[in-house]
């Protein structure tokens, strides 16, 4: 799922990242151009599915991540920029089709898939088999501490906390305007907007005490945070989905074929473990995604 830096602070530095792209010319047919976001476990799955392109098709794999957020990365395979890219089913709903998930995760897979093909002429492929879901971070300390376990249980204690979100967490629909009036939440102060990246450690170095993560956050772990409960079920299924334009597919069916083999096999446990390896560990990616694909028989 997933999400972006102080927006407003980093504005000149968004519109030259957006000059740059729209620079850039649309991929030469021989060659597919794969997109991601501007986070870590974007860039693994970016890196995943150019791999898998290029191990088992003859096609040349250009690489073209971290492009901002999902409004860019939509924009940039609508326009051509890119062929294909890593994307979340609760995201495609909420943020892209402007809907109201419902159902269960296939019924909102389903949802995507009909709609992006129907409305942009792209192919939602099945999902690579885990759900990355916002996470509603405290320290690991005050959870332990004040007893607590979930979201609800959180809210008599907000009042006197700092929280800390990514920019399109507070833009998007399914983000921080339905979780307090969901919750009923009020905080010390305004949110902090800061980058996806900076969010753990700004919770253990305690300049914020609340924070929108992600459940397959690889820094979890490490600097001991704990996972709220959505106990009130706010936010949808966010399954990570391949989103291809049908153009690639009619010219190279292979590309489809080459990332259906990804289909269910990323757990939850495992993209963690990815995430961790490049994000806590500092490992490259291309290396952490070699192995990965190697011990999966890919």
């Amino acid at each position: 799922m997933k999400y972006f830096g102080s927006f407003m602070t980093n504005l000149p530095a968004v519109l030259t990242l957006a000059a740059a792209f729209v620079s850039c010319g649309p991929p030469a047919r021989d060659q597919i151009v794969v997109g991601s976001k501007n986070f870590t476990e974007q860039l693994v799955l970016g890196e995943i599915m150019a791999q898998q392109i290029e191990s088992k098709t003859h096609l040349q794999v250009e690489r073209r991540f971290f492009l901002a957020g999902t409004y860019i990365c939509q924009q940039a395979i609508l326009a051509g920029r890119i062929d294909l890219y890593p994307e979340y089913t609760g995201t495609g709903v909420t943020a892209i089709l402007k809907e109201k998930p419902e159902g269960g995760a296939q019924a909102v897979f389903n949802r995507m898939k009909t709609e992006y093909a129907r409305r942009f002429n792209l192919t939602v492929g099945p999902s690579f088999g885990f759900n990355n879901s916002f996470a509603i971070e405290i320290r690991g300390e005050d959870a332990r501490r004040l007893g607590l376990k979930t979201i609800s249980q959180a809210a008599a204690y907000t009042p006197k906390w700092r929280p800390g979100f990514g920019y399109e967490f507070m833009e998007r629909p399914d983000g921080y305007k339905g979780l307090v009036a969901t919750y009923g939440l009020r905080f010390a102060e305004a949110p902090r907007i800061m980058d996806l990246g900076l969010l753990a450690r700004a919770l253990t170095s305690k300049q914020i005490d609340l924070a929108a993560g992600n459940t397959t956050d690889g820094l979890i772990q490490q600097f001991d945070l704990f996972v709220l409960a959505d106990d009130r079920h706010y936010f949808p299924p966010y399954e990570a989905v391949p989103v291809i334009r049908d153009e690639i597919i009619a010219h190279h069916p292979e590309v489809k074929a080459a990332l259906d083999q990804l289909a269910g096999k990323i757990s939850d446990e495992e993209m963690r473990q990815l995430n961790y390896s490049v994000e806590g560990q500092h490992r490259d990616v291309t290396v952490v995604v070699r192995n990965f694909l190697q011990k999966k028989g890919l």
